[in-house]
């Protein structure tokens, strides 16, 4: 027999709202959009946007290495140092446009090899493992109050992850792989639950969610084929409809895994060049969903940590320090690489065999934050991000 959250779960609406009963999708005084998008395992930022132009890149990368812009299937020129791998084609032209930036040599501030601990410390923002139970993210929404404080912000997946956990109301959504309901059925299922203030409020959440993300027919068919490129794809478009939905969200977080490369990674090809085909594919396909909204949309690609910056035996890389991240969107002051490179001479790496991490993380999101989002920053460094007055708002990050 079927509880009642599990039937809410099996008449097909995928919906999950966590937090406080009662509240919908608050609609905003602001027109600004943030993507935070999460690349789950360690993405190799040197293949993302690599040091072509730095002496020692093509001895210490070996087999890994990328071709110099120009070449056949070569690195998409950046600047005289900095090419995007040859799968970032969006991206290029977001970065042509002025409508993305790169910041190189970053990271949270762990130092270890855990996954697990690496993406907690990105996602609690305090600089340690298990330092916070809730994220960086939902502590942000509380400063913007019933503008962009309730429900304002939604995770793209099953379940909500740490970077938008907290006390503040957010929700989540991903969709159902079970067949949908009739109309009589949920109708039935709406007068059952209309004494139960939880229950009909959540159903009606579920409602008003399918509602914004549409068909979703593609998506299910491309999750039981495995296909993760095609997954992003429709991920990113279901983001960019609640997003640009009068009464939807202004904040979503979009998750994906796959990115450990221990074996086999590839360069121009491969495992490592489809898995970022299918980012920049989605990246594409959000900028086309948002349509007019991307001019005030910032989408932030992060990932925990980077890879070392030798190839291992087994033909890829293990886990590093520093990586590269992306910023696009409309609202990006872009066309332009961020960062204090430390170079890739041996007495340069870290720990004698990583990129040198010269920027923290946090310093990027809190720059977003304040430019984009008006978050004061006396709040984002005592309550957003305690414990980070070593980094430093980034600045101009965002257009005037």
């Amino acid at each position: 027999m079927l509880n009642r959250r599990e039937l809410l779960r099996h008449i097909g609406l995928g919906t999950v709202a966590s937090s406080l009963p009662g509240i919908s999708f608050a609609k905003a005084d602001t027109d600004a959009r943030l993507v935070l998008v999460i690349l789950r395992g360690a993405a190799d930022g040197l293949a993302i946007a690599a040091p072509y132009g730095e002496g020692k890149y093509q001895s210490l990368r070996g087999e890994l290495a990328l071709p110099e812009p120009g070449a056949s299937n070569g690195l998409l020129k950046l600047d005289g140092l900095f090419g995007l791998h040859p799968s970032l084609a969006n991206t290029h032209d977001f970065y042509e446009k002025h409508e993305a930036l790169v910041v190189h040599a970053v990271s949270s501030p762990y130092r270890e090899r855990s996954h697990f601990d690496g993406q907690d410390v990105l996602e609690n923002g305090v600089g340690t493992a298990g330092g916070k139970r809730d994220g960086w993210l939902n502590r942000a929404l509380a400063p913007l109050g019933g503008s962009l404080g309730n429900e304002a912000a939604i995770a793209m997946s099953q379940n909500t992850p740490l970077v938008l956990r907290g006390s503040n109301s957010v929700t989540s959504w991903a969709p159902s792989q079970l067949p949908d309901a009739d109309d009589d059925t949920i109708q039935r299922i709406a007068m059952l639950y209309a004494e139960d203030e939880f229950f009909s409020t959540r159903l009606s959440q579920a409602l008003d969610s399918q509602r914004i993300a549409g068909d979703i027919g593609d998506m299910e068919k491309t999750r039981r084929r495995g296909n993760d490129a095609a997954q992003t794809n429709s991920m990113m478009q279901s983001a960019g409809k609640f997003l640009t939905a009068p009464d939807g969200p202004q904040i979503a977080v979009v998750e994906s895994g796959g990115w450990d490369t221990h074996a086999n990674q590839g360069s121009m090809s491969g495992g490592l060049a489809n898995k970022l085909a299918g980012l920049d594919q989605g990246l594409g396909a959000l900028r086309k969903q948002l349509g007019p909204a991307w001019s005030d949309t910032v989408v932030a690609v992060v990932t925990e940590f980077g890879r070392t910056v030798r190839v291992n035996g087994t033909r890829g890389t293990d886990h590093g320090t520093a990586t590269a991240a992306l910023l696009l969107g409309g609202a990006v002051n872009g066309g332009r690489i961020v960062t204090d490179w430390p170079g890739l001479a041996t007495n340069n790496l870290y720990g004698g065999r990583d990129l040198y991490p010269t920027t923290d993380v946090r310093s990027i999101f809190k720059g977003i934050l304040w430019e984009h989002l008006r978050i004061k920053p006396d709040y984002l460094d005592r309550a957003v991000f305690p414990g980070s007055i070593s980094a430093p708002i980034t600045q101009d990050l965002i257009r005037n």
